[in-house]
């Protein structure tokens, strides 16, 4: 097969979601490692702290009081990276002066929230069943439902969720909803309780706005095919880059990744949102996050870090982009060789473009090989 030379040579290879390439050097695997160690992650935090701020009963910093919630648990952020309201700022208009033709800025408005997991101090998405996973998906689409734009296409087929959880609606309307988890120290996550974020703001992000381009291209000259989902069809026949997949979702490392281990979670079917899921989509896609989140901490016998996010269609948007949005996850964690081990992007990275060492095949062979119970079970 002439794909398997890329095992031994040093090669680039193409992103059509991004127009963006990566470099790949399998070779410098091999090379010793010298440089920073990390302190490895281990779980052991008690079920309940007292001094938590996201633990049931107890007082958050800014003052607030949280109920003995017993599932999700989710709260608008104390301090949130956008304001609802704000000073009006508007840019001068263009003048023709180097400041009006360089220094450019937009007010940006949103609303932040702050979703628990499980009330259990100590439980990661790792450690939880795929069942005990199915509110936390049904929160993210109970929140997204509540913030789409009742004009869009996506709001006639809306499919209820069983989740109790109250959302205020919102007073104005957002254009983008980035729903996303840090998880571990080593991913500058403030809290060790198990929590996720969910920004929704009156602009459309730097990363989804290119994929949304790129889908949009692909759509057009491809007769209203979804790049994403001729990518998973592709990817379940060749087989060597799945780590895990069910009937509504592929999951595995894919063939531009920049991260060792990075994995990329794509539905089958062409969903351009959570709320075009129904419950048998929804389970599916709990059943997913368990299987990555374990394999993960299988892999080096440690709590593993990452940055995990869901890109999905606009809240508010063109009939264009929704249609040509397709629903994905990324997973982006950083350990390169074990628990102590990161993937560091800089120099030629920061420089010139994105590199890795480990292949994508060779990343998902290992996840592939860490199933099974999940290694804390075994201690």
């Amino acid at each position: 097969m002439p794909e398997a030379i890329l095992d031994d040579i040093s090669h680039r290879r193409y992103n059509p979601l991004r127009g963006s390439w990566v470099l790949v050097s399998p070779h410098r695997t091999k090379r010793p490692w010298q440089g920073q160690q990390e302190e490895p992650s281990k779980n052991v935090l008690p079920s309940f702290d007292p001094k938590c701020y996201l633990c049931p009963g107890n007082k958050r910093a800014a003052g607030d009081v949280n109920p003995k919630y017993e599932s999700t648990f989710v709260f608008v952020n104390d301090y949130s990276a956008v304001k609802e309201e704000q000073a009006a700022y508007e840019q001068e208009p263009e003048n023709g002066s180097l400041a009006t033709r360089l220094l450019r800025a937009e007010s940006t408005t949103g609303k932040c929230y702050v979703i628990t997991f499980s009330p259990q101090h100590n439980l990661t998405l790792a450690d939880m069943p795929a069942p005990t996973i199915l509110p936390v998906i049904d929160t993210w689409t109970k929140i997204y439902k509540a913030h789409l734009d009742p004009k869009s296409s996506m709001a006639k087929s809306i499919t209820s969720t069983q989740n109790g959880t109250s959302v205020e609606v919102p007073t104005q309307q957002f254009r983008y909803m980035q729903i996303f988890e840090n998880k571990g120290a080593a991913m500058g996550c403030s809290n060790p309780h198990p929590h996720g974020q969910v920004w929704a703001t009156t602009s459309l992000p730097e990363e989804p706005s290119i994929e949304l381009e790129r889908m949009k291209e692909y759509r057009c000259k491809h007769n209203g095919a979804s790049l994403l989902g001729d990518y998973a069809k592709l990817e379940n026949e060749k087989g060597e880059r799945t780590v895990f997949e069910n009937e509504s979702f592929w999951a595995g490392c894919p063939w531009w990744a920049t991260w060792p281990f990075e994995i990329m979670v794509v539905a089958k079917e062409h969903k351009r949102s959570l709320v075009d899921m129904d419950q048998k989509n929804r389970e599916d896609l709990a059943e997913v996050i368990s299987e990555i989140t374990r394999r993960y901490d299988n892999l080096f016998e440690t709590s593993f870090p990452y940055s995990m996010g869901i890109h999905q269609a606009p809240l508010s948007g063109t009939e264009e982009e929704i249609e040509a949005s397709h629903f994905h996850l990324h997973f982006y964690p950083p350990l390169l060789r074990s628990a102590t081990v990161r993937k560091f992007l800089v120099g030629y990275e920061m420089m010139a473009e994105p590199q890795r060492d480990i292949t994508p095949e060779q990343a998902a062979k290992r996840l592939r090989d860490c199933g099974g119970e999940l290694y804390r079970k075994q201690l």
